[in-house]
């Protein structure tokens, strides 16, 4: 049994998405439970309306105190969507965020997920929880769809919007961490994202992260460019925050275009719209494989326990999936691997340096 703390109250929508999700996540996984943080009133009011006929009884008997898989504590305060990190930090004490990864931090519970601000989440989550040793910044790190239906995960995806050398190694490592506790991939390939494969290409920081790579013990294969996220070239690809959040918009903005038009080509005509019956099942399959809900949740790799960001606008839909791979990441100890990995990384370069000396 383990225990996620959810912030009720953040994205656009608060308790009106997250307290549902909730609620069908429980039902989906009996070895969790939940601790939803926010307004008392708010999320009961929710609450209530979730206890439909079918829901009722099942609600009720995770509220019972016996049961307890989902409980609630109040918080006084709410960060809001465009706060600054650092007003966050100066008056957020009180707020659902702040003691959300305060019960993360003291082993209350296993993980925590919010819909909040991206900034103000950064900011107390390394300001609470703290970094693991030997990690100078976390990332963002989340899967985007590829042809093999496996998965690409990219980071750096706006937690770092231009990093070092030094910087780009470490994402390298804890997406490598990444994709083997949340993806389930066994030695994962990495690469790093630039403006062509050779290893000549790209600015000074690039051709240097690429030096560290090659000498790292992840298996990195070099250089990839971006159409390779999507054809699956690779397991894990690594790149600074501006180029990653880029990235993720456009493949989103690219998959609701497409589904956009061909429903406007279905509709077009009476032949059209026959076509559409005949191709529903396999039109309703793209659309499964395209929806970005499906991929929501990133992790703030790094943290000494985990912490996972869902999108703001997520609906119930995307948020249980939010809720989903911080779960996978919980289970499968997610900062624990990252932890080894990084340890591993030192001792290697050591040993390098000292067959050089």
């Amino acid at each position: 049994m383990y225990k996620l703390a959810v912030d009720a109250m953040g994205g656009d929508f608060g308790p009106e998405v997250t307290v549902p999700a909730c609620v069908d996540f429980l039902a989906s996984d009996p070895n969790a439970s939940i601790l939803l943080v926010g307004d008392f009133e708010k999320i009961q009011r929710v609450l209530n309306l979730c206890q439909t006929s079918e829901k009722n009884e099942f609600i009720k008997k995770m509220c019972d105190p016996q049961v307890g898989r989902l409980t609630v504590k109040h918080a006084g305060s709410e960060i809001k969507m465009d706060q600054a990190p650092a007003n966050a930090l100066k008056h957020g004490r009180d707020s659902s965020l702040w003691i959300c990864l305060d019960e993360v931090r003291n082993g209350d519970s296993d993980g925590a997920v919010s819909a909040g601000n991206t900034g103000a989440l950064m900011a107390l989550s390394r300001y609470i929880i703290k970094t693991i040793s030997g990690i100078s910044r976390p990332a963002i790190a989340s899967s985007l769809p590829n042809i093999s239906g496996t998965g690409t995960t990219v980071l750096d995806l706006g937690a770092n919007i231009s990093c070092d050398a030094e910087q780009l190694l470490q994402f390298a490592i804890m997406g490598s961490a990444f994709s083997t506790a949340v993806e389930k991939i066994s030695n994962p390939s990495v690469g790093l994202l630039n403006v062509g494969t050779e290893a000549s290409k790209g600015g000074g920081v690039l051709r240097q992260a690429g030096e560290l790579l090659v000498n790292s013990p992840i298996n990195f294969i070099g250089n990839v460019e971006g159409n390779d996220i999507f054809v699956g070239k690779v397991d894990v690809v690594v790149c600074d925050g501006l180029t990653g959040n880029v990235a993720l918009k456009s493949s989103e903005g690219l998959a609701q275009l497409i589904r956009h038009h061909l429903k406007a080509e279905f509709n077009k005509s009476l032949y059209g719209k026959i076509a559409s019956l005949v191709s529903l099942p396999i039109f309703k399959r793209i659309s499964t494989i395209l929806d970005h809900r499906t991929y929501n949740g990133a992790a703030l790799v790094g943290l000494d326990k985990v912490v996972f960001k869902s999108h703001g606008s997520a609906d119930k839909f995307a948020f249980k999936y939010a809720i989903k791979r911080a779960a996978h990441a919980v289970e499968n100890d997610l900062s624990g691997k990252i932890r080894k990995a990084i340890i591993g990384e030192q001792s290697c370069r050591d040993k390098n340096l000292s067959l050089v000396s």
